[in-house]
């Protein structure tokens, strides 16, 4: 097919939407601007000059009338191509559709090239002119394709798209194979009964599974064809399990030995984690019991392996919990520094809360395998069977991999030479933990850090850790110790209380928390009267905390101290509040400053007079009557001075009077009165004698709050809060 045609030559085809003459055709190029478009816009070389254009400037309807025109489906493009001629072990049948299949696919290609359509489109209209055909197509290859599908025609360009043209072979004769008897039958539920049999127990023979299919089935089977059939004989059946073993491989593999299939069958990546470079980029951590036992029973077996250097760490613990991991991850970051993320799978004890707060405090990444897929971390899976296979075997006390193996170590001696013997006796075992972790330390780095690794490029995770020029994020072995300790119970937050922090059924005194606040409580391994604590939120260091009873100190002692501290630091948290408060008491009264801004908010508006009309009743007279008649009662100049004195809130003195009349009180300020306690305090404290009514009013004010708050006025503004 022609892609660049003139003037003349598109109007020569009479396309659809297009001019039919050669004039009408410059003038539609021009106004549609096809001259000034480089890419699809060429001078014409020859006699003549003048312009070509691309076929993709053309309309839609223009595009896809020329392209059926003129594209012919045809096998000689695509045969010279030397990465699509995989006819060997191919039956000249099969090539031939190889090849008939790879022609069409390649004429679908020039002709979406050609048509600026969606891919489906394209693919709907390509596939409709084949099956009509209106589309060119050579005479073999319509005969060996009758008919195409968009499905097909996927399905096709991808096997060709992904360098697999053998798939594109096809031989209907091969069809036949499998066509037996005993996997058609009954709609191939017997194939499937035999597969499930083989499955179940492999070690059954042919009378076997042909009495179980009688059990089954019956004596007779109904065929491809619908006929009934006598049960077939025992060598018939030998051959279907014989053909079946041969041919169900990997699928009787995963139901008979899931673990033999996952290590061996199941699809893996290759370079999954080529991504990781530079050490400590990624670590994967895993344990696994040791297959040795020690005096004090089995542990397990912690591992810690950088991804990009391989280099391994392994921790011994007498039990499964989250603090191995804790220590695990400490021995690691202090030999190789922080990592950025760490990749595990889903036991209890790496999701605990106590590893995920630990990660969160180092900033590591977590990474979660899928759970039952030990393959997504295989290198540490692999480290740990290299472990077990090599260290582990030449350890006392080994007790083999598998119940087969420990058994063949129990017969090692005769059944009445163990009779009386216990699990130590028999498998020779003397190892303590500490000496285990010793043999394992010593293995790894003698033996496995100097090992070449196909993974490495046969170099040694020495040799690859030791060429790396990246830096070690190290933490302080200090900090470290401290993020590790155990967190107190039920996720280690607590409220603080007036007792302090709760943890089972002791309290611990923290002299620098206050009550109300939310903290995260650690345990001091090495001794249980000390917790570390911290900000809940933010994770800021508070201070230690102290239990009386277990740490053996006074509890009245601690107390003291802690009122103390606690007294020092509301004081200091308060210092700025009670100057405010001195200011707020001695200047203007709170009411006179509300009414003042009150004031400032009304309006600045003048209210004109109003008509004013007097309201009068029978009692309004009366009483308008004894205003003007009556007269003041005239009282003594004693009584006037009095009332006088009382209104300046100065203090009279008192005339002497026989003891039964009771003096006049006067009213005194906040002021006189503090000053009156001040004067008293002072005479007591220096013994002087005072009457017993003002020792009694003395005790009173005391116990009042205006004593209270205006004793502490005076002690930070002195003499001027009298005033």
């Amino acid at each position: 097919m022609k892609d660049w045609l003139t003037a003349r030559e598109l109007a020569a085809e009479a396309l659809p939407d297009l001019p039919a003459s050669e004039y009408g055709m410059k003038l539609y190029a021009a106004r549609e601007g096809w001259n000034d478009c480089i890419p699809w816009c060429r001078e014409r070389k020859g006699r003549g000059g003048g312009l070509e254009y691309h076929v993709n400037l053309l309309p839609t309807l223009a595009k896809l009338e020329y392209s059926r025109r003129h594209l012919r489906i045809e096998a000689a493009p695509v045969v010279a191509a030397p990465d699509l001629a995989l006819g060997d072990g191919l039956t000249d049948r099969a090539a031939r559709e190889r090849d008939a299949r790879l022609a069409i696919v390649a004429a679908f290609e020039v002709f979406s090239r050609a048509n600026p359509l969606s891919d489906a489109s394209r693919a709907q209209i390509f596939v409709d002119r084949y099956n009509m055909g209106t589309q060119a197509v050579d005479g073999w290859i319509k005969e060996m394709i009758p008919r195409l599908s968009k499905r097909t025609l996927a399905r096709w360009r991808s096997a060709k798209f992904l360098g697999r043209a053998d798939r594109l072979a096809h031989d209907p004769s091969l069809a036949r194979k499998g066509k037996g008897l005993l996997e058609t039958a009954n709609g191939g539920a017997v194939r499937i009964f035999l597969l499930a049999l083989v499955a179940h127990q492999p070690l059954l023979t042919g009378e076997h599974v042909r009495t179980l299919c009688r059990s089954q089935f019956g004596d007779t089977l109904t065929d491809h064809k619908g006929r009934t059939v006598p049960m077939p004989p025992v060598r018939t059946f030998q051959a279907a399990l014989k053909a079946l073993r041969e041919t169900e491989t990997v699928a009787l593999t995963k139901l008979s030995d899931p673990d033999r299939y996952r290590s061996t069958m199941a699809p893996a990546g290759v370079g999954t984690y080529r991504w990781v470079t530079e050490p400590n980029m990624l670590w994967m951590i895993d344990a696994s019991p040791v297959d040795a036992l020690c005096v004090d029973g089995r542990h397990a077996i912690y591992a810690c392996i950088d991804i990009a250097t391989r280099r391994t760490i392994l921790y011994v613990s007498r039990t499964p919990r989250a603090s191995a991991v804790a220590m695990l991850i400490r021995k690691a970051i202090l030999a190789w520094g922080a990592p950025q993320k760490i990749k595990t799978d889903n036991g209890s004890d790496f999701v605990a809360e106590a590893t995920k707060r630990l990660f969160a405090s180092l900033e590591i990444e977590m990474e979660l395998s899928i759970a039952y897929t030990p393959q997504q971390k295989g290198h540490v899976e692999r480290v740990i069977e290299t472990f077990q296979h090599d260290c582990a075997r030449l350890l006392p006390g080994f007790i083999g991999h598998s119940v087969a193996d420990r058994k063949r170590i129990e017969d090692r001696k005769g059944f009445a030479d163990r009779l009386h013997e216990d699990t130590a006796e028999a498998f020779g075992v003397s190892l303590t933990g500490s000496a285990l972790q010793a043999h394992v330390d010593d293995w790894i780095d003698v033996v496995y850090s100097h090992r070449a690794h196909g993974g490495l490029g046969d170099r040694t995770p020495y040799q690859v850790a030791a060429a790396s020029a990246a830096a070690k994020a190290t933490v302080d072995e200090r900090a470290l110790d401290i993020l590790l300790m155990p967190i107190a119970g039920s996720g280690g937050i607590r409220t603080v209380t007036k007792f302090g922090v709760r943890v089972a059924d002791h309290h611990y005194v923290v002299h620098a928390a206050l009550p109300g606040e939310r903290v995260l409580v650690r345990m001091d391994p090495m001794d249980a009267g000390r917790v570390i604590v911290f900000d809940a939120e933010t994770g800021r260091h508070i201070g230690e905390g102290i239990c009386p009873e277990l740490a053996g100190i006074s509890a009245a002692e601690l107390l003291r101290a802690k009122r103390e501290i606690t007294a020092e630091r509301i004081a200091e948290a308060t210092k700025d509040v009670r100057r405010a408060i001195r200011d707020i008491v001695t200047g203007p009264a709170l009411i006179k400053r509300v009414l003042d801004v009150k004031r400032r908010d009304i309006p600045n508006l003048v209210a004109l007079p109003k008509r004013e009309i007097a309201h009068e009743t029978p009692a309004i007279r009366e009483a308008l009557k004894v205003g003007r008649e009556a007269e003041p009662a005239p009282i003594s100049q004693r009584a006037a001075e009095i009332l006088a004195a009382a209104a300046a809130e100065v203090p009279i003195a008192v005339e002497t009077r026989p003891a039964n009349v009771t003096p006049l009180r006067v009213q005194e300020t906040r002021q006189q009165r503090f000053r009156r306690a001040l004067d008293l305090e002072a005479r007591i404290a220096t013994g002087e004698d005072v009457a017993v009514p003002d020792a009694v009013w003395l005790g009173g004010y005391q116990q009042g709050s205006e004593y209270r708050s205006m004793r502490t006025l005076y002690e930070d503004g002195g003499e001027q809060v009298l005033r």
